[in-house]
Order: C-alpha cells, then structure tokens, then sequence
C-alpha cells in the first residue's frame, strides 16, 4: 500500500512517499519558501536528488506540485493520485482531544481548528494541508498523526501545573510535550535493538535539533516530558529560551518598559544558543568553542549542562534505566555535546567511549563504554516513517 506523508509548515511541505507494510521508502522532498518570490522544490529517490526552482504563491500549488512530482514519468514512483491509498498528516497539537492516530473527518477538522491557539504557528499549516491534500489526493484516507499523543499517557502529577485548578479546567493549562512522533520511534527502534520488548523499555531519549525536548519513558509509555504547554519551556534551544523564572518576564515589562510582543519575540526567536552565541547553528558554535571563544564555549556548557540535569531528574523518575538515547540533528551529530553531557556521569553508570563517541554514520549504534552501566545510543529518527507506520497500522 503506498502511503504519503505530509508535514506542512508556514512556509514549507515535507512530504515522503513509502511502500507499506515493509516501510520501505521510495522517496522523499521538499517544497519551500511557499508565498515567496523565489521557491523550490526537491525530491530524493535511490540516493540521487532532483531540484528546480520556482515561484510557489501557496499551499494549493505547492501540494499539486507534490502530485505532479510523484507522477512525473522519469521518477516512475505513481501513475496517479488513485494509487496512493493513504495520506498520514503530522498535526503538531491535538490537545486533550487526540490520544492516538485518527482518521480525520469533518468533526476531526473542527476540533484541529479549535486547537490553533494552542499551537498558532503549526496548527494552521497543518490543517491548511490536510484540507489541500484532500482535494489532490481525493481517494486517499487521510489520516492525523498528533505530535502530542504520545504524551497522553503523562501521569497529573507530571502534566498539572501548580495553578488555580480552573485553569486547568476551563482552558486547558497543562503540560502537552512535544516530539513525541520522534520520541517514540527511537524509543521503540532502541528497545529492539537491545533486545528489550518496547513495552517493557524504560529509556530516556534526547531529541536535539533547532527545538529540543527530553522525554523519560518508562514500560514504554511517556511518563515526563521538557516541553509543556508550548515548545518554549525545558531545554536551551536553538533560538528558544527553555526554563526561566517568570519572575524575569514581569521585571521586563513593569521596571524595563518591555512590551508583551517584545518579551514573547524574544523567548521564541532571539533566545537560546542565539542569544547567548549570537547564533543557533550548533555546529558554527562548536567551531567557535574549539577556536577558544569564551561566548561559544559558555553557550555550549549551558546547552549540555541542561541536559545534564535532566538526566539526573529522569533517572529518579524512572528508576533502573536501560538507556539513554541521543536523535535528531545535533542528538545524531555532535560528538562533542554527547561528550559534554555524559562526562562526569560515572557515579549514576553513565561512561561513553570516545572513539565510538567519534565515529558518524547513519546507523543506530551503542557509544557507551564497557565500564557503563547504562545503554548510550545514537539512534537515527525517522518521523516520517513513524507516520506511515502509525497510519498503516490504524487503516489495517
């Protein structure tokens, strides 16, 4: 059965065609720089990659771009839309509403829409693709994957803030957590490699990327979680903020002259590795640190050491610990921040090896020293293959 993934943002679709139930990929793309006056679109299949660049006004356009893209003749992949029977959609928020994969329906659609301000940046481009994707891809089954539902399985006492309870009851104030698509791939693919059932693994994985989160699995299920209501608490991000004190939001405002919109600017975009670096690509910083700038290598110890803590903090949630599992673009790729974080770990079992520390590849691979009693994986996330799995799994 082939089966289409969407991942619609504000200005771009990420799209991935696979032959399911074998999961195998038969090719990925891009569209990007949607509503700007130079676009593009890409498309990988078998290693190689195609690109043109064009002007792309909107969604509509950008998925019939998609549809012509994947019928294109020279890519051999469909003949037409008819042969893709299934369309999984990545939903970034579902709220309390959405505890698993859901075949979406008008009633679906509307609960989406009444959760935009929850999530106002993905929501919107995710719901905007779901309704063009139905029209391309008409006799398709569409289906929402929520980037929250792995989350659902959060105990109160994790989720619950220590607000008035109506908060809570009457808007919603909560703990939602995010990543959770990629969560649950690495946490599922490490359990077997290990040898462990996925439903008995407790782990706790690392998602590093521009946004970054935690999350402490323990038998399987998501019990605690970085990221909260939003995706601005928790871990030093690329351009996010993470834990603050609200106290310094209030002393911005009333004792700085700080507006609202300028604060919330700032912790979303001006925050994290950028505004302690000056920039929130870890790899330029991590050139810096090794040159001896000070700001780099004060940005990286803050970066790690955050991660470090949180370790520490999911340990005592979960108990004995199987292992800890580093994903994502930095996750997968800095050899220097799994070191920073897992150095002087000892004493909780944690010993890395620094020649399998060092080695790269694409492959998911065991770093820990024969000295550690804990597991310290890099495992590859495949968000989009954990889409098509979820949405194979829920149609059959």
């Amino acid at each position: 059965m082939k089966t289409l993934v969407i991942n619609t943002g504000s200005s771009s679709i990420k799209f991935a065609l696979f032959q399911m139930p074998r999961g195998t990929e038969l090719a990925s793309g891009l569209v990007e720089q949607i509503g700007e006056e130079k676009g593009a679109i890409s498309l990988k299949k078998d290693g190689e990659k195609f690109s043109e660049q064009l002007q792309i006004q909107n969604h509509q356009v950008g998925l019939a771009l998609v549809g012509s893209w994947l019928m294109d003749p020279k890519y051999a992949l469909i003949d037409a839309p008819n042969e893709v029977k299934a369309v999984g959609h990545r939903v970034v928020h579902g709220g309390e509403a959405f505890q698993k994969t859901t075949v979406i329906n008008s009633e679906v659609k509307e609960k989406i829409k009444e959760l935009f301000g929850l999530a106002p940046l993905h929501n919107p481009p995710n719901y905007e693709g779901i309704e063009v994707s139905e029209k391309v891809f008409s006799e398709a089954i569409h289906v929402a994957v929520f980037d929250t539902a792995f989350h659902q399985t959060l105990p109160a006492k994790a989720y619950r803030y220590a607000l008035p309870n109506y908060l809570y009851d009457q808007y919603g104030v909560r703990v939602y957590g995010f990543h959770g698509t990629s969560h649950r791939y690495v946490a599922r693919v490490s359990a077997e490699h290990l040898s462990i059932n996925p439903d008995k693994a407790n782990l706790i994985t690392v998602h590093l990327g521009n946004g970054a989160s935690m999350t402490a699995v323990k038998n399987g299920k998501s019990v605690d979680t970085t990221l909260g209501m939003t995706p601005l608490t928790g871990l030093v991000m690329g351009s996010r903020v993470g834990d603050l004190d609200p106290g310094v939001i209030f002393y911005l405002e009333e004792e700085r002259g700080y507006s609202i919109e300028k604060v919330k600017a700032m912790l979303n975009k001006q925050s994290g590795m950028k505004g302690l670096a000056g920039d929130n690509d870890l790899r330029t910083i991590t050139n810096r640190a090794e040159a001896g700038d000070e700001q780099a290598k004060l940005a990286l110890d803050i970066y790690c050491y955050r991660i470090k803590k949180y370790i520490g903090a999911y340990m005592a949630v979960i108990g004995p610990l199987d292992g800890i599992v580093f994903t994502a673009g930095v996750g997968e790729n800095s050899a220097l921040v799994r070191k920073l974080v897992c150095e002087e770990m000892s004493h909780l079992g944690i010993v890395i090896d620094d020649v399998k520390n060092e080695v790269r590849n694409d492959q998911i691979r065991d770093i820990n020293s024969n000295k550690s009693s804990v597991n310290v994986l890099v495992t590859p996330t495949n968000e989009e293959l954990e889409i098509a799995i979820q949405t194979y799994q829920l149609l059959k």
